[in-house]
Formats: C-alpha cells, sequence, structure tokens
C-alpha cells in the first residue's frame, strides 16, 4: 500500500498490530523531511507469507480500494 495519508497509516499500523502482522513503513523520514506537501508517499510493506492476511483484512476494514494492487 502507498499513501500520503498520515491517519491512514496509523490505522493500517493498529490494523495489522493487533492481528499480529509484521509491518515496516517504508519511506516514513522522507515524507517527514519534505514537509506536508504529499509528494512522497509512505509504503506500508509485509512479509509475503503474510500478504494474503492483511489484505483480507485491510479489505474487511473497508479499506480495500487504498490497496496498491489487485492480488
Amino acid at each position: 500500500m502507498r499513501t500520503i495519508d498520515p491517519v491512514l497509516v496509523t490505522a493500517i499500523e493498529a490494523l495489522l498490530g493487533e492481528a499480529g502482522i509484521p509491518l515496516l513503513v517504508a519511506d516514513q523520514n522522507i515524507a517527514t523531511v519534505e514537509g506536508s506537501i504529499g509528494a512522497f508517499p509512505r509504503r506500508i510493506l509485509v512479509p509475503s507469507e503474510q500478504l494474503d492476511a492483511a489484505r483480507r483484512l485491510v479489505i474487511a476494514a473497508g479499506l480495500g480500494h487504498e490497496l496498491t494492487s489487485p492480488r
């Protein structure tokens, strides 16, 4: 998932964290450095073996439209 929305990042972190799915928010530092112009989206990454479970959770939470690509 890629997003410039920090609220969405926090929501996904909480959703996946509650399910015990590890994640990495990539590009968070560059997004902070560039200010709040939204030029650099943050990427939310999960281990490949957790990808299907993470996608199911995001879809069940009504956020499936935010996923980078359908599977």
